[in-house]
């Protein structure tokens, strides 16, 4: 395609599909443990970061990672402890964020709106080689890591308790997935946006478990979800001339629609067929 004659284009292609891959392998974790949410909660601590590197004229990528892990790490201390649920611990994350973030972007001299927009609503196109790599080799570690660890990760998903009974380190296992989640959010501010993340961390998963069963299945069909539905995202904005980041996410989005619906549909027609195989009370042949 003459599409992909350009180099940016292979940038924001290459850049898209490792995140697709990446963000379904944490994201399913995050759905089984009902925390789909602390991907909006990491996002919005994640502007608190961008705003720093302005601050400081650094990368907003390594700024964002240590502020987002930080920010994962309160999360899951706050949680574990007890000291507050895990909604009022989003809550907090979600507030503070923003907050933080809007109060440090204020204090920058000069022109940061456009730049500011680029990371929450997602700016592929301007990714550079050595945004590429970063993203690649931090989104590498990531998929290593949920693969290695999946049966210890899914055991605490399913039952923290029973995790704890059976000699697992829960409370490391919580706090390397919290981690993780947060390198997963500032990797992927540059393909969606810090506001869109989330979408990409739950809604592969989701539609991989309206047709799969099993855990591990239901996680490569994640990552295949997200790797398809990048790819194609990118194809449809450039050849529509749309942001990236919201055409991945509604290409996420409209394949979840079409597989719940076409699981509704089969499952009506094979009750159907059930009903019709059964013999009717009169169709009973009489003795």
């Amino acid at each position: 395609m003459e599409l992909f004659a350009y180099d940016f284009m292979l940038r924001a292609l290459g850049g898209a599909l490792i995140v697709g891959v990446a963000a379904p392998a944490v994201g399913i974790f995050l759905v089984q443990k009902r925390m789909a949410l602390i991907g909006d909660g990491l996002g919005h601590v994640a502007l608190t970061g961008v705003a720093l590197g302005f601050l400081t004229n650094s990368s907003p990528l390594w700024t964002t990672l240590v502020v987002t892990a930080l920010g994962a790490v309160a999360v899951e201390w706050i949680r574990s402890k007890g000291k507050a649920s895990g909604d009022v611990a989003l809550a907090l994350l979600f507030y503070g964020g923003i907050a933080g973030g809007v109060f440090i972007t204020s204090l920058v001299s000069g022109k940061t709106n456009a730049s500011l927009t680029e990371y929450l609503f997602g700016s592929l196109l301007t990714t550079r080689v050595e945004d590429i790599w970063i993203i690649g080799v931090l989104g590498a570690v990531v998929v290593a890591l949920m693969l290695l660890l999946r049966p210890w990760l899914a055991a605490i998903c399913h039952d923290e308790e029973h995790a704890r009974v059976s000699g697992l380190p829960v409370q490391t296992l919580n706090l390397l997935l919290a981690i993780t989640t947060a390198v997963t959010v500032a990797v992927a501010m540059r393909a969606v946006g810090l506001l869109l993340i989330s979408a990409l961390l739950v809604v592969p998963v989701v539609t991989a478990q309206q047709v799969t069963r099993g855990f591990a299945v239901t996680m490569y069909a994640a990552m295949g979800i997200g790797l398809v539905t990048s790819g194609a995202g990118v194809v449809t904005a450039g050849l529509l001339n749309v942001p990236p980041g919201a055409a991945v996410v509604l290409m996420a989005v409209g394949l979840f629609v079409i597989v719940a619906f076409g699981r509704t549909g089969w499952l009506a027609a094979k009750r159907r067929l059930r009903r019709d195989r059964v013999p009717q009370p009169e169709e009973v042949p009489a003795k």
